[in-house]
């Protein structure tokens, strides 16, 4: 037996001067233009923190869970989605508590405070998997969390700059000028980093420009005198470019035209609020106006209300209560209008939620719904993973009995079921009137086509490519 060892693929780490800064469009937009050079590439984030995720087929065709941004860069790069890409997902439950995902898998519970002690376990899973994918792939491009300039976290990261020192992996920082102080914020970045981490690091990228280029011109070549290192390329700001759903809200781009003679939806805006990627499809047709809310008198004028899942079921329905979105949500059912309850947003709309094992909280909690829908959740320890064709997935813990459909009031335990143009056309056409005018595939492959063509433009992605 030969004892050579295996070829290892490029890498190259994406991180960011913050988070929102820009790591995940980038790596998409990286993923997609290397992918049409014939390059096979992998997207990878040792770690991430969301409460949008994805089921993809993981080892031995068990279904796993992954963050929803590396299961769009995936698709980017035209390649199968699978748990190596994100084995390490936190999907926060409070404030100061997350549960763990690990390859896939539910793994328990992390807090604030035992943070420091478990993550060599974590750190040691994400190397294993980013090892692998380099073995398996010609280039991985590797999205980092936060800013690799979080000296508090240094000891521990395995995100970040621990990710590239690991893999000796060389690395760009992104940042968002649209904000301000992007100059500042890349200097600030490299000093801030040891000598051995500061060495890896090879250029940067300016994301969200505005305006002339040629305006930024002698602050990038001051920049680089001060640094030894180059800017190589500024994403322009773009209205159409938006990718689905992962850490930010924010909708605009994606309501009506015009307004005055569209269907207003208004998306609760849930403190946990998860998977709202389900909202992305209704957010393209012409006909919808959608918004997210979180006040009672927003519903009033409402042709179509979404209660979407969330990470914290019975929190979430105290929260309902505590604004008088319960007693809203129910006068438009009352009044025959439209309601959409899908995962934790079904559970909402039920009699009765049982949590006999503490899933959510403290063992044997029993609430009342807002009984809109005749159906009883019971939550279970075991996780529900499963995907759905041709469209759809179930990440869930409650296990629901009873009707999903009752008069306009709809529940439904699949997120994702709207992304498929027949089921959607079938629901708004039925609840609304509304004809369907809108193809998501084909928007969603046109967004990865635009970011792809704005990184062909305006890198220069020989040189990106030289690094790896």
């Amino acid at each position: 037996m030969s004892t050579a060892p295996r070829p290892v693929g490029g890498a190259l780490l994406v991180a960011g001067t913050a988070s929102d800064a820009g790591k995940s469009v980038l790596t998409t937009g990286l993923c997609r233009a290397f992918a049409r050079r014939g390059i096979r590439v992998a997207p990878f984030k040792a770690q991430n923190m969301s409460n949008n995720s994805m089921v993809v087929r993981g080892p031995g065709a068990v279904p796993g869970e992954v963050g929803r941004a590396q299961w769009v860069q995936a698709l980017a790069a035209g390649v199968e989605p699978e748990v190596a890409m994100n084995p390490v997902l936190l999907k926060p439950g409070s404030d100061r508590r997350s549960h763990v995902v690990l390859m896939g898998q539910p793994d328990g519970e992390v807090s604030a405070g035992s943070w420091h002690d478990g993550r060599a376990r974590l750190a040691e899973t994400a190397f294993a998997a980013f090892d692998d994918l380099r073995a398996r792939f010609d280039l991985v491009v590797a999205e980092g969390a936060g800013s690799p300039a979080e000296i508090n976290l240094r000891a521990t990261d395995y995100v970040n700059m621990g990710l590239a020192r690991h893999g000796d992996v060389p690395t760009i920082v992104v940042g968002d000028i649209d904000r301000g102080g992007w100059f500042a914020a890349a200097y600030g970045t490299l000093m801030l980093l040891d000598e051995a981490d500061r060495a890896l690091v090879k250029g940067y990228v300016v994301n969200k420009f505005r305006g002339d280029v040629d305006l930024l011109r002698p602050g990038l070549a001051d920049l680089e005198q001060r640094t030894g290192r180059p800017t190589y390329g500024a994403l322009p700001w773009h209205p159409d470019l938006w990718l689905d759903s992962e850490d930010s809200l924010d909708l605009d781009g994606r309501r009506a035209a015009d307004r005055a003679g569209s269907r207003k939806v208004a998306v609760v805006r849930l403190p946990r609020i998860s998977n709202f990627t389900d909202v992305d499809a209704l957010g393209l047709e012409p006909a919808l106006d959608v918004e997210l809310v979180s006040d009672p008198a927003r519903l009033a004028d409402a042709d179509l209300v979404v209660v979407p899942g969330t990470r914290a079921t019975i929190a979430d329905l105290a929260w309902l209560r505590s604004r008088g979105l319960d007693l809203a949500i129910q006068r438009h059912a009352a009044a025959g209008r439209p309601v959409l309850g899908i995962c934790g947003g079904c559970q909402l709309l039920g009699r009765r939620i049982e949590d006999p094992d503490g899933v959510e909280g403290p063992a044997g909690v029993v609430v009342d719904g807002l009984g809109l829908l005749d159906l009883t959740t019971r939550f279970s320890p075991e996780k529900r993973l499963v995907l759905h064709e041709p469209a759809g997935y179930e990440i869930h813990h409650g296990r629901v009995t009873g009707e999903t459909r009752r008069g306009a009031v709809t529940g439904t335990m699949v997120h994702g079921s709207l992304e498929d143009d027949t089921t959607r056309a079938a629901y708004l056409a039925d609840t609304l009137g509304v004809t369907s005018s809108a193809s998501f595939p084909t928007a969603r492959a046109a967004r990865l086509d635009l970011l792809g063509d704005l990184v062909e433009e305006h890198l220069d992605l020989d040189a990106v490519l030289s690094l790896c």
